[in-house]
């Protein structure tokens, strides 16, 4: 499977380069799935409807289906928060999934730094990071992209994976 992160600060624009790269990946005719990491609790059910009720009467899982999608929602109950690992092995069939967030996970990552961002480049400790995307001439030691080239930062995905 082919995975490659996108990391970086707070609205540094890690969900814009995220979206972008799965619109260019798969407007090649490709297939990408997504994962994104929350810090926060996430929840995509609303109180009220028929899923959470069932979530709430103690439900492990959840799957909301419909025609044209469905969903898992998976309560964890007090157990551990799933690794990216555990993430990957549930989805479907794919040529490429990008991660958003994950930072700590040792997966290829593009880090998104723009030149506002008052916090430093995680580059300068992460060595899974392979390309930066920015707004700015970063010093990183690998490719640097403008951070609006989608196009070129797909290229180097394509071109650097794994055989």
């Amino acid at each position: 499977m082919n995975v490659i992160g996108i990391v970086g600060w707070k609205n540094c624009g890690k969900t814009t380069l995220a979206s972008a790269l799965i619109r260019e990946l798969s407007g090649r005719g490709l297939t990408v799935n997504s994962i994104k990491h929350a810090h926060h609790g996430v929840d995509v059910d609303q109180p009220g409807t028929d899923s959470y009720k069932h979530r709430e009467a103690g439900a492990r899982e959840v799957i909301l289906a419909g025609g044209q999608r469905f969903a898992i929602m998976h309560e964890l109950r007090g157990a551990d928060e799933p690794t990216l690992d555990d993430l990957l092995a549930r989805l479907g069939p794919c040529d490429w999934v990008v991660v958003e967030g994950f930072k700590s996970h040792l997966h290829p990552k593009i880090e998104v730094h723009r030149r506002e961002c008052s916090h430093t480049p995680r580059y300068r400790e992460d060595a899974s990071i392979i390309a930066v995307a920015a707004d700015y001439p970063a010093d990183f030691s690998g490719p640097v992209f403008d951070v609006n080239d989608v196009p070129a930062i797909a290229d180097f995905i394509l071109n650097a994976r794994a055989p």
